[in-house]
């Protein structure tokens, strides 16, 4: 059996996955404090917020639910998937090269 030689992109990739990974992450870890209403006064929680709001830029207005709760979950949670989407994609493309 050949062994296929394999070029820096499996590397690539695992980085990639981190990346998105640690994105989704943060957006879950924002939407879970959210719910059980973490303190905002809170050094950690405000350096979450900040960079979950920072990700989900594009997202975290995009419903228009009466509750807020829903509208926290539906925009981050989208950013989130859609983060996970991406960079497993772009990590399974890089593999095969």
């Amino acid at each position: 059996m050949a062994t296929r030689h394999r070029s820096g992109s499996g590397s690539v990739a695992t980085l990639v996955i981190v990346v998105a990974d640690i994105m989704a992450f943060i957006l879950g870890l924002w939407i879970l404090m959210y719910l059980l209403d973490a303190n905002r006064a809170n050094d950690l929680v405000d350096f979450i917020q900040g960079v979950a709001r920072w990700l989900a830029s594009w997202s975290y207005d995009l419903f228009t639910f009466n509750e807020a709760w829903a509208r926290v979950v539906c925009g981050y949670g989208l950013a989130a998937v859609v983060y996970l989407l991406i960079g497993h994609g772009i990590a399974g493309r890089l593999r095969r090269l």
